[in-house]
């Protein structure tokens, strides 16, 4: 029986440093923490910031906890439309030559060099959960949701494995908003063409031309 993997629709959010987290909020400030998210050890927390791009910006953006080492503003490809910034496909933490932003909060405003992504949609999973779904880190897989009407298959989607993580895949709001809005949705891995969506067309192609491998 394939694995039943959640999925979470990842709004968009902000990852802070330390030395902005000060910036923004005051020396001696500390995070509020308000909910524990799907991820052991990640929080929502109370501050909020707006984020500015050339072209719009949005207000009230949340900050998850704890601070992480360099800042990043993980944000949907209509997001970027609005900003008016380049929609740029990374994983979590890849942000060397990503577009950035100004981040204006109560007590300053921080500009950033790079750090904005639109997240690769992704599936978090133990070694145990890795072992169980024949996968290995880094591997890239096709996933097909459960929805009423509206089923499909997500292609490149990166499996990300560590002790410390909990079962979920996490897609951004355009792709939650594609498939429906379950109360529950999930979805099960699909291993085939490499996960690449180039490898399905180019099997098509071949189907077409009477090929069958």
């Amino acid at each position: 029986m394939s694995q039943k993997i959640p999925i979470e629709t990842s709004a968009r959010h902000i990852h802070l440093s330390q030395e902005d987290f000060q910036i923004l909020f005051g020396a001696d400030a500390r995070m509020h923490y308000t909910k524990e998210l799907s991820q052991p050890g990640q929080y929502a927390c109370q501050e909020r910031l707006t984020v500015i791009g050339p072209k719009g910006s949005f207000e009230h953006v949340i900050v998850l906890g704890p601070c992480r080492s360099v800042t990043q503003v993980e944000i949907s490809v209509t997001d970027a439309r609005k900003l008016g910034i380049p929609a740029v496909i990374r994983q979590s933490g890849d942000i060397a030559g990503t577009p950035g932003c100004i981040l204006a909060g109560p007590c300053g405003q921080v500009e950033l060099k790079e750090g904005v992504i639109v997240a690769k949609r992704h599936i978090h999973m133990t070694p145990s959960d890795a072992i169980r779904c024949h996968v290995s880190d880094n591997e890239n897989v096709f996933v097909i949701t459960s929805s009423y009407e509206r089923s499909l298959i997500f292609s490149d989607v990166v499996v990300r494995v560590s002790p410390s993580f909990r079962l979920a895949m996490h897609v951004d709001t355009d792709e939650a908003n594609a498939f429906a809005n379950e109360k529950d949705p999930s979805g099960v891995i699909l291993k085939l063409f490499g996960g690449s969506t180039y490898n399905l067309q180019s099997w098509t192609e071949e189907l077409q031309q009477g090929i069958y491998r």
